[in-house]
Formats: structure tokens, C-alpha cells, sequence
């Protein structure tokens, strides 16, 4: 397994199709679409490869705050659900600590679904901490 920052576009169909499983409201045409728009935001991507196949993506943005300083926030972190349990996740993160190091970042973050039990096993794991609740109101009207 090797794990692998996207460089250029040619991947983006086959890490869509991995990426579909955690975001299946789009279409693979439209979060390809939506991950060239974040990109010009400083949205990465990191991947797990085994031969042809894609096991694990990360999308993450390094950015700073406040409250955490110059940190990773992983948006999107998801493994291939026929590669699950074969380390992949694992060498993922370990990765996104070492790319963390090499950027200056102290922190690394991401936010799971209240209902994604076996991803929040996985989390507590490698090491996170639950140490916030994060609030949303996802229907402002104006």
C-alpha cells in the first residue's frame, strides 16, 4: 500500500467513485465538479493505492485558527467498503500526521456523523479525541 497527494486530474474518477460512498448525494460528474472547486480554495486530496485500486481517500484543507492554530481539517475521509480492516485507514492517517508535521501543523480535525459508529471505533483508535460538539443550522432561509 502506498499512499499517494493528487497531482493531477486523471485520478479524480476513480477517487470520486471511492468518495461516492461517504457523499452519495452527487453524482460522480458532480462532486468531481465540486472537488475542482474547492481545490482553488486549497482543498487536497491524499490516497491509498494497492496496485489499480484505491482503498482510502482524505480530502483536507491546512488552515488556521484561533482556537487551534495552523491546522489539517479532514472534510472527507473514507475507505473503500471492500478494503475496510486491511490497514488503509490506518496508514492514511499516520500519513496526514506526518504531512501535518512537514506543513507545521500542531493539530489535526475532522467532524464524524453522530450515526457513524464503526468510523468513530476506527477514530478513537488512531488516537482522536472527541473534544467538541459541533452545532449546524443547515436551512438558513433569508
Amino acid at each position: 500500500m502506498d499512499v499517494q497527494l493528487l497531482k493531477s486530474e486523471t485520478e479524480l474518477p476513480l477517487i470520486a467513485k471511492v468518495l461516492l460512498q461517504l457523499r452519495p448525494q452527487f453524482t460522480i460528474s458532480s462532486l468531481i465538479e465540486q472537488i475542482k472547486k474547492q481545490q482553488k480554495m486549497g482543498y487536497q486530496i491524499a490516497y491509498v493505492t494497492s496496485g489499480e485500486n484505491i482503498l482510502c481517500v482524505a480530502g483536507f484543507v491546512i488552515s488556521e485558527k484561533i482556537a487551534w492554530g495552523k491546522h489539517i481539517y479532514v472534510d472527507d475521509l473514507v475507505t473503500d467498503e471492500k478494503y475496510r480492516s486491511t490497514g488503509a485507514g490506518s496508514l492514511l492517517i499516520n500519513w496526514l500526521k506526518a504531512y501535518s508535521l512537514e506543513n507545521g501543523c500542531k493539530q489535526l480535525h475532522l467532524d464524524s456523523g453522530v450515526q457513524r459508529f464503526p468510523a468513530h471505533r476506527f477514530y478513537l483508535r488512531e488516537k482522536f479525541e472527541i473534544a467538541s460538539h459541533h452545532f449546524s443550522i443547515t436551512d438558513i432561509e433569508q
